[in-house]
């Protein structure tokens, strides 16, 4: 059973959750079975993987702020602020699906900026910075907008509509990205400064890390992925909406797959992976429950249990990972990779 314990507490996180989102698999497919679905059929594996895709283009985002010791919770409307750019600019006029795109994401890079520059420059803790221009922007989508406006073209709704087999083409690029990311934080210079800053923004001053403009990029990167889930959500819509980002609660959902997938809440460690295995268990469970018909006001209830059952885990691994400092007699305790100081005179000793 030690052993046993031993290996638990050696396994990389992103493994866990792995484990975990197999335990909930195996555990959905015997539920859904009781009412006669089968939870692996190419319908339900495209209900999965088609409910994974906006929220992980947004906890794609929300990992690189997290990773830097900084939040954003503008990212619901910028959601809906992007869906909106992109539905009016191309008014169902399939020539301007480039230039609708590119607008609305260029509008969530300076959305982006702002954040990145409040966080930075001015030292507004990134909760109250994004809080604050998520603020602003949901008083300018409710000044302005009433309800849905713009419409999409076909050719841009085929986006959200169409896959390979049972997996949507949006999964295949939200998997496409979330890989390039990943790799950018393992290969690069700013995923390494990322994490520095993360880790300790001092140390990694210190150290010569330009710290302001990690952060930056980092609060770029997640609101254009902000704005990519924004663009999906329009495609399959066939219209913008200014409620739809709040509608879906992206803000703490991201940040609940982010944690879930075992990232720092206080950033410096985690992995893009994690956060995309958090995403397929909220995923899962929400097929699991629509199916199952459960009360939509208890799926929150699902996901808060989850939430905090994963947090405790992780936390019970740190706990008892660490190495005992004292004895049971109340002696001090070495542990066993500390150096070993020895007087000169004694047999053996510093030379």
């Amino acid at each position: 059973m030690s052993a046993l314990r031993t290996t638990l507490r050696r396994l990389d996180t992103t493994v866990i959750v792995y484990v975990a989102l197999l335990a909930v698999l195996l555990l959905s497919a015997i539920l859904v079975s009781t009412v006669g679905r089968n939870l692996f059929s190419a319908g339900s594996i495209r209900d999965i993987l088609t409910g994974m895709s906006v929220l992980g283009f947004v906890a794609i985002g929300q990992t690189l702020v997290i990773l830097g010791g900084s939040l954003d919770l503008s990212v619901p409307y910028v959601v809906s602020l992007t869906s909106l750019i992109a539905a009016q600019t191309m008014s169902d006029r399939e020539g301007m699906i480039v230039p609708g795109v590119l607008l609305a994401l260029a509008v969530a890079a300076v959305i982006g900026l702002v954040n990145g520059l409040i966080v930075t420059v001015l030292r507004v803790h990134g909760f109250v910075a994004t809080l604050g221009v998520g603020l602003i922007l949901k008083g300018y989508l409710d000044t302005n907008y009433k309800g849905t406006a713009g419409s999409v073209p076909w050719g841009f709704q085929l986006f959200g509509a169409t896959g390979i087999g049972p997996v949507p083409v949006s999964t295949i690029l939200m998997l496409a990205l979330a890989a390039a990311v990943a790799f950018l934080l393992a290969r690069s210079r700013f995923g390494h400064h990322l994490y520095a800053v993360g880790g300790g923004p001092d140390v990694a001053r210190l150290s010569g890390v330009r710290t302001q403009l990690p952060l930056i990029t980092a609060h770029i990167v997640c609101s254009v992925f902000a704005g990519i889930a924004g663009l999906l959500l329009a495609s399959r819509l066939g219209v913008g909406s200014p409620t739809v980002g709040t509608q879906g609660g992206y803000d703490l959902l991201s940040i609940a797959a982010v944690v879930l997938g075992g990232t720092l809440l206080a950033g410096g460690r985690g992995t893009i992976w994690g956060t995309i295995g958090g995403v397929a268990i909220f995923a899962v469970l929400d097929n699991l429950m629509s199916v199952l018909q459960v009360n939509p006001f208890l799926k929150d209830v699902v996901r808060g249990v989850v939430i905090v059952a994963a947090v405790a885990v992780y936390s019970r691994r740190r706990l008892v990972a660490r190495r005992s400092r004292f004895a049971s007699d109340g002696s001090a305790v070495a542990p066993p990779d500390a150096p070993v100081l020895v007087s000169e005179g004694s047999e053996g000793g510093a030379r």
